[in-house]
């Protein structure tokens, strides 16, 4: 069953989700494991605002960026967030401007391997806050994509606890995952860079 992410959206905003969401579904994408992965970047991102201090509107980008963000799947699975990133960049069905455009692109292209470097023009495009939103905004989705790196949709909710020198994190679900965490853990690279904390993973048992 589709997540409903549309609550709390701007007519504007519903009509570039409807876009985003529409692209998505012509690429064929995994609907599941992306909708799981927005709506756990969404609680990351809900769950550390006192440290990023981001804006509605900066949500809505990681949103469309949660689901668009193995799009780049259509093409096949090696570089496919490359793949997502020219997807994006060229999509004429997209209700992006250029920079909201840079932004979401650049956003779900991080999801994985590289970390945002100004030696890619995409990235390098964009004005010195918009990159500060990209870096900041990508780190939570890479840590949501490894919080459901099996695509089964184990983890039912997070909670973020934030101290001096570490996030700790109560992942909400069925069993301790250690696929997971692993995985989390590994892309929480750019996360522990942008929020000058180190990412700690607990489990929360529930039925």
């Amino acid at each position: 069953m589709m997540v409903d992410f549309t609550s709390h959206l701007t007519d504007e905003q519903r009509d570039q989700w409807q876009a985003a969401l529409g692209l998505a579904q012509t690429c064929r994408y995994d609907a599941e494991h992306s909708q799981q992965v927005t709506r756990l970047a969404l609680r990351l991102f809900d769950e550390l605002v006192p440290l990023h201090q981001l804006t509605t509107s900066d949500r809505f980008w990681l949103q469309c960026a949660g689901i668009l963000h193995d799009i780049g799947w259509v093409e096949g699975w090696q570089a496919h967030h490359k793949h997502t990133l020219n997807i994006i960049l060229s999509a004429a069905e997209l209700r992006f401007n250029s920079t909201e455009r840079y932004m979401v692109a650049s956003i779900a292209r991080y999801h994985r391997r590289a970390l945002p470097n100004l030696k890619h023009d995409h990235f390098a495009a964009l004005k010195e806050p918009d990159r500060e939103r990209v870096i900041k905004l990508s780190a939570l989705l890479r840590v949501a994509d490894g919080l459901d790196v099996s695509h089964a949709g184990y983890v039912k909710d997070i909670q973020c606890q934030i101290k001096d020198q570490q996030i700790v994190l109560t992942a909400f679900a069925p069993a301790a995952l250690t696929l997971e965490e692993k995985a989390a853990l590994s892309k929480a690279d750019l996360l522990q860079e942008a929020y000058h904390r180190k990412l700690r993973i607990r489990w929360q048992k529930i039925s």
